[in-house]
């Protein structure tokens, strides 16, 4: 992506697809169980059982991927979108850091984890975009990296239970206060930034491509979008 008239990005996620399938697979499975236990002798009714079981899953299955919105993240020119079927955050590429992925400690050795992280400059603008049923989610959803990292005097991790669910007011860069699942959201960005680096993570399993990829594209469009600022500053009388 470079300039401004360049066309948005789409990201749909590797989790989203098969939906479709699943759910046929779900049907036609469901009219066999049916014929099944209709037809045939009744020492074969716990096959039947398992086919019906089997055939629910592959609908749940199905139901969930599908009600996911069709592409989980937009890259634009002026922002990048990440959408949730409970939600969405923005983030501006002048309010990027940095994005990359983000290692943990095994051993002596450093092991990328299957995530995007990034950074951000300011916590104000991401948490007015935020929604707050994503909000909730995102504290839930992100709630195991807080043991990665981990201080080796807390090797039980029963101190951290305080940045599990920090309820206290916090007071963002332009001296505003939020209450609430936002606040609980702003405290949990600052704990994973003191143990991997990021305020805001998102899974391999939303990206169409690995981890490392996806973190070398933004960074790619983080560039050109800077080269084009510098231009548009340069061309101004």
């Amino acid at each position: 992506m470079s300039g401004t008239s360049a066309e948005p990005i789409y990201i749909r996620a590797a989790s989203k697809s098969n939906g479709i399938t699943s759910i046929v697979i779900g049907v036609v499975g469901l009219v066999i169980a049916a014929l099944w236990l209709t037809l045939l002798p009744e020492w074969l009714f716990l096959a039947g059982i398992f086919i019906t079981s089997a055939a629910l899953v592959c609908l749940l299955v199905g139901y969930f991927k599908i009600r996911e919105p069709d592409f989980s993240l937009e890259i634009a020119k002026d922002y990048i979108t990440y959408q949730h079927r409970l939600g969405s955050w923005r983030i501006h590429w002048n309010n990027l850091q940095r994005v990359d992925c983000p290692k943990v400690r095994l051993g002596l050795d450093h092991v990328p984890l299957e995530a995007v992280g990034f950074r951000l400059k300011s916590y104000s603008d991401f948490l007015n975009t935020i929604s707050p049923r994503l909000a909730t989610h995102l504290l839930m959803e992100q709630r195991p990296l807080l043991m990665q990292n981990t201080d080796e005097n807390c090797a039980s991790g029963s101190c951290y239970e305080q940045s599990m669910f920090d309820d206290k007011p916090y007071v963002m860069e332009d001296g505003s206060v939020i209450k609430g699942v936002k606040a609980m959201l702003a405290h949990r960005m600052v704990e994973l930034r003191k143990r991997l680096g990021f305020d805001i993570f998102i899974a391999s399993s939303e990206l169409d491509r690995d981890a490392q990829a996806f973190a070398a594209l933004i960074a790619q469009c983080q560039r050109a979008r800077i080269d084009y600022t510098h231009q548009e500053e340069a061309s101004a009388p």
